[in-house]
C-alpha cells in the first residue's frame, strides 16, 4: 500500500515527508496491522535524528501514538480488527523474568527493538526504511508487534490516547513508581513538558502534601498549577524556600528532573532531605548529559539517585489507571495537549517545541 511517511535519512537529516510503500501483506506471527490515528511529537525521535540515541538508517520516526487495528498475524489472540490500540517503545511479553516480576518496562523484547528489523516492511524507492522503536508513529499506516499494543476503549480521543504510549506514564511512573511518592511527601519537579505535568498529577494522586514546579517558562508555571501544583518557580532555590516555609523548616522528599540538565541533578541534591529520592526521567545528548555528583553527601544522608525509562510503568496495568483517574476528573488528559499538527507540518512542530512554550503536541492523521 501507498501511504505518507516522515523519514530521516541520517543523522542531523532533516524531516521528508513523502509516499513510501508499506508491504501490508507480509504480516508475521505475531504482528498488526494498524491505522494510525494520531502520533505524538517526542523529544526521543529528535535525539535519534541528531544521534543522540542508536538508530538505524533510513528511518520512518515516531514511537508515540494511537490507532486502530486492521488485522492481525498468527498467533495475536487478544486484539481484534477494529480495536483502538495504544502503543508502546517497550514492549512486553509478560513472560520474561523481568514482565513477571512486575518489571515489564525492561522485558527482554527490548533487544529486538534495538536490533531493528532486518526485513523492513517500510520502503521507498527500493530501499527499505527501518521503523522507530518497530512502531513508526509517523506514519499513516504501519506493523506493530502485539507486545508492543495496549488496547483502550474506544471512547478514548484518538490524540488523548497517542501519549498514554510515552509522556503520560512516563511522568506519571516517575512520581508513583520511580519516586515513590507517598502520603505527605513534598515533592519537586523540574521541567513542566509532557513527562512534567504528568510527574505533578502522579505526585498528586499519590497523596503528595506539596508538589513544587520549577520551570522558566512563566506560562508553564502558571500552567503547571492547573495541574495540580501548589506553587511553581522558575529556581530550585526559590522552590526549596517554599517548602521549607510551608513546612516548618523540611526539604523535599523526592526531586523528579525532566530535562536534560546536569547541573540541576547536582543542585537537587543539596534540596532534598536525608533519605531523599532523586528521579531522572530525562534524556540528553550522553556526551554532556553527564554527572558528578557529591558521594559523601548521598552516602551520609542516604539519598537514592535513580533513572527511570518509561517511569517504570506497566502499561497494561497504568493506563487503565489513568483513564480511571481521567474519567473521574481527577486527572487532566485533554489539557496536555496544547498544539496540534498534520503530518506534513511535522517540521514546524518541532521548531515549536524547541521554542518551550509546547507542552505537548500531537500530529492527527485524516
Amino acid at each position: 500500500m501507498k501511504l505518507k511517511a516522515a523519514v530521516v535519512e541520517a543523522v542531523n537529516a532533516e524531516w521528508e515527508v513523502r509516499e513510501i510503500e508499506l508491504r501490508e501483506h507480509d504480516l508475521r506471527p505475531g504482528e498488526v496491522l494498524v491505522r494510525m490515528g494520531a502520533a505524538g511529537l517526542c523529544h526521543t525521535d529528535e535525539h535519534i535524528r541528531h544521534g543522540e540515541l542508536p538508530a538505524q538508517f533510513p528511518l520512518v520516526g515516531g514511537h508515540e501514538g494511537a490507532g486502530v487495528a486492521i488485522s492481525v498475524g498468527d498467533g495475536v489472540s487478544h486484539i481484534s480488527p477494529g480495536d483502538h490500540l495504544v502503543f508502546t517503545f517497550r514492549p512486553s511479553c509478560g513472560l520474561c523474568h523481568y514482565c513477571v516480576n512486575g518489571m515489564a518496562h525492561l522485558c527482554v523484547e527490548i533487544n529486538e527493538i534495538k536490533n531493528g528489523d532486518p526485513n523492513p516492511r517500510f520502503h521507498h524507492a527500493g530501499e527499505g526504511l527501518n521503523a522507530q522503536s518497530l512502531i513508526g508513529t509517523f506514519a499513516e499506516y504501519a506493523i506493530v508487534k502485539a507486545t508492543s499494543c495496549v488496547i483502550v476503549d474506544r471512547d478514548v480521543p484518538m490524540d488523548v490516547a497517542a501519549l498514554l504510549g510515552c509522556a503520560i506514564p512516563t511522568g506519571y511512573g516517575a512520581a508513583v513508581h520511580a519516586g515513590r511518592v507517598r502520603p505527605g511527601d513534598h515533592v519537586v519537579v523540574v521541567g513542566m513538558g509532557g513527562v512534567g505535568t504528568n510527574a505533578v498529577q502522579g505526585a498528586k494522586v499519590s497523596g503528595a502534601s506539596t508538589v513544587v514546579a520549577v520551570d522558566l517558562s512563566t506560562d508553564k508555571l502558571a500552567l503547571a498549577r492547573t495541574f495540580g501544583a501548589d506553587a511553581a518557580f522558575k529556581s530550585l532555590g526559590e522552590a526549596a524556600t517554599f517548602i521549607s516555609e510551608s513546612s516548618s523548616g523540611g526539604k523535599a522528599t523526592v526531586v523528579i528532573l525532566t530535562v536534560p540538565v546536569a547541573q540541576l541533578a547536582i543542585q537537587a541534591v543539596s534540596v532534598l532531605e536525608q533519605g531523599g529520592r532523586l528521579v531522572l526521567a530525562a534524556l540528553g545528548d550522553p556526551s554532556r548529559f553527564r554527572l558528578d555528583l557529591p558521594i559523601n553527601q548521598l552516602v551520609m544522608n542516604d539519598i537514592t539517585v535513580r533513572g527511570t525509562v518509561m517511569g517504570s510503568s506497566s502499561l497494561r496495568r497504568d493506563i487503565p489507571t489513568i483513564l480511571n483517574l481521567y474519567r473521574q476528573g481527577k486527572y487532566k488528559l485533554d489539557e496536555l495537549i496544547t498544539h496540534r499538527f498534520s503530518l506534513d507540518e511535522i517540521r514546524e512542530g518541532y521548531s515549536r517545541l524547541d521554542q518551550g512554550d509546547v507542552v505537548r503536541a500531537v500530529i492527527q492523521y485524516g
